[in-house]
This record gives C-alpha cells, sequence and structure tokens, in this order.
C-alpha cells in the first residue's frame, strides 16, 4: 500500500476528507443519502421532476422540475447550481431537490438543477465548463424541434435565469461572465437575470467587517486552493470578481439578485458585490435582499421558517419578472 494513502490533504468535518493519494471520502451529500425523481408530479408541491441527459457528447445531466402549467404555456427557465464547496452535494440532494421544486412552484418555472462535476477528481475549471454546457444545451432545448420535450414545450429561451446558492453562485457568475466572451450561437451573449444566493467569493483583503484572523480566513483559501487544484490564486476573478473590474462589468445579463444573511460567513462579499457591480460600470439591474439573524444558506435547512419562506418569494418574484 502506498504510505502516502492516509494521509489527510485537506478535511473539513463531517462534510468532506481528501487524502494526498486522491482518494476522497464524502460525508455530506453523498449518493447513499439522496431522493429520488418524482415524474408523475409531487402532489405536496405540484411539480413534476425527473433526470435526464442535457448533453450525452459532453456527459452533462440535470434533474428538471416543472409545475403544473396549461399546455402549451411557456415559463422562464431556472438553470440551478447547487453549493457544496464546489466538492460535495448533487441535485438530488434533499434538501436541494426539496429548495428546486419549491422554486419551481412559486414562480413558476421551469428549473433545471445541474450535476455539475466536483473536485478534487474534477477540479474547477471543470465545474465551470459544465455549467456553460449546460446553459448552451438547455436553450437548445427549448426550440420546438428540442431533444427535452419538458423544455421544449414550456421552456422560454428568452427568459432564462442563472441561479445558485455559495460554490453555486459563484458558478452562475462565472458562467454569465462567459456567456459575455463566448456568446452562444443563435442564443446571444446575455440571460435575463442571475440570482447569486449567499455566493462564495473571497479574496487575500478584508472587506467590511470580515474577520481578520489568519486561521479563519484561511479555511475559504484552502478551500479554494482545494477545488482548483492550485491553478488559480485566492483573488483570481473566478473567487473574487472585483479584481478584474472590466471583466465584472461586462457580466452577461440584464439584471442582477444578490440575498445574504447577516451571519453568513459571505456577508460582506454579497454586499460589495452589490455595490461594486454597478461601480465597474456595468449597466443592469441590482437587487440585494439581507435576512437579519441567519446564517449562511439557511433557507436550505429550515426552509419552513418565515425567513426562508420570504427569501423565496423574493427569488420567485425576481424570476418571474425576468
Amino acid at each position: 500500500m502506498d504510505p502516502g494513502s492516509d494521509i489527510i490533504e485537506y478535511e473539513r468535518p463531517g462534510v468532506v476528507r481528501v487524502y494526498k493519494s486522491g482518494r476522497v471520502e464524502r460525508f455530506d451529500g453523498t449518493d447513499t443519502n439522496t431522493v429520488p425523481p418524482c415524474p408523475s408530479g409531487d402532489p405536496a408541491k405540484c411539480v413534476a421532476s425527473k433526470d435526464v441527459v442535457l448533453d450525452a457528447s459532453a456527459n452533462i445531466s440535470a434533474r428538471l422540475y416543472i409545475p403544473a402549467a396549461e399546455p402549451g404555456k411557456k415559463l422562464p427557465v431556472v438553470v440551478y447550481f447547487h453549493g457544496g464547496g464546489f466538492l460535495v452535494q448533487t441535485p438530488a440532494s434533499p434538501f436541494y431537490h426539496a429548495y428546486t421544486a419549491s422554486l419551481a412552484a412559486a414562480a413558476p418555472a421551469v428549473v433545471v438543477s445541474v450535476n455539475y462535476r466536483l473536485a478534487p477528481e474534477d477540479r474547477l475549471p471543470a465545474a465551470y465548463d459544465d455549467a456553460f454546457a449546460a446553459l448552451k444545451a438547455v436553450v437548445a432545448s427549448c426550440r420546438p424541434d428540442g431533444v427535452e420535450p419538458w423544455l421544449a414545450a414550456h421552456g422560454d429561451a428568452s427568459r432564462v435565469v442563472l441561479a445558485g446558492d455559495s460554490a453555486g453562485g459563484n458558478i452562475a457568475h462565472n458562467t454569465a461572465i462567459r456567456l459575455r466572451k463566448e456568446r452562444i450561437e443563435g442564443y446571444g451573449d446575455g440571460v435575463s437575470g442571475v440570482a447569486l444566493l449567499h455566493s462564495y467569493f473571497w479574496g487575500t483583503e478584508q472587506v467590511g467587517g470580515e474577520p481578520t484572523d489568519a486561521a479563519y480566513r484561511g479555511e475559504f483559501e484552502r478551500l479554494w486552493d482545494v477545488a482548483c487544484g492550485s491553478q488559480f490564486g485566492p483573488d483570481h476573478p473566478y473567487i473574487n470578481p472585483a479584481t478584474s473590474p472590466g471583466e465584472w462589468s461586462q457580466l452577461g445579463c440584464g439584471r442582477v439578485l444578490v440575498t445574504t444573511a447577516e451571519l453568513c460567513w459571505f456577508v460582506d462579499r454579497a454586499r460589495a458585490y452589490a455595490e461594486g457591480i454597478k461601480a465597474c460600470g456595468w449597466d443592469g439591474e441590482v437587487e440585494f435582499h439581507e435576512t437579519k439573524g441567519e446564517e449562511h444558506v439557511y433557507f436550505l435547512f429550515k426552509s419552513g421558517c418565515d425567513n426562508a419562506v420570504k427569501e423565496l418569494a423574493v427569488v420567485a418574484d425576481f424570476v418571474g419578472r425576468c
């Protein structure tokens, strides 16, 4: 046996353990802790769901959600990216399945929850590549001759919203940046909106009231280092948009929603994002929602509380106006 096979390279207790040998143990968001889709519809939410392959050549899959809708009625499409620090979770994780189904019902919208590749087996930019491939496949499927019948019948390609929480919000942002650079043929270089929920952004310099403790800050820098395999530094625009205001100003959408919570690890980054995107010259509309007294992505784990219901309504309203 390789003497280094049991040496731990990175660990987030209760979430993931990465060994120097490349072996990974996931304790949260694992394949054994998932829920199946409901193709015939979930009576509690009046939303049907199914797992689909969006692009076989690129191995891009997703879980689709569609609310009860009149035949032929077009709905906005939310392309959703789950969180998990780029390392854990899937669209089939119980709280992600519940949240995206609730969003589909509340908007109402077709929600495409993307099953992107995870680090460290597939380090960034793998997740970014999967996200962009998924967006291309979604807009293609929204055409009348699209290969995915739910999207062909009900998806409105003129009303696409990129959304995600935590690391997924980071992915949504970077997908919109890439879209402006690499327009999709027959579609264009911008979606209707981007919803960034408690997004994972960071940087070496303190922002706002962020802790200055080196060990605390190092935790988030180390997570980023593991996710990208040390390819991109902690101030790369992928993780710190403020370091490239010219690129940030070209975000490929007309509207942005930024949500956060008072006790979220990234609350100061969210506030700075909402202020900075206008200052950098982006000419769209930005909306900001901060929940007092709550922690990072609380709405996933306390979905029935008043604050979570209100935040879901804010996101659903944003989608409905895009």
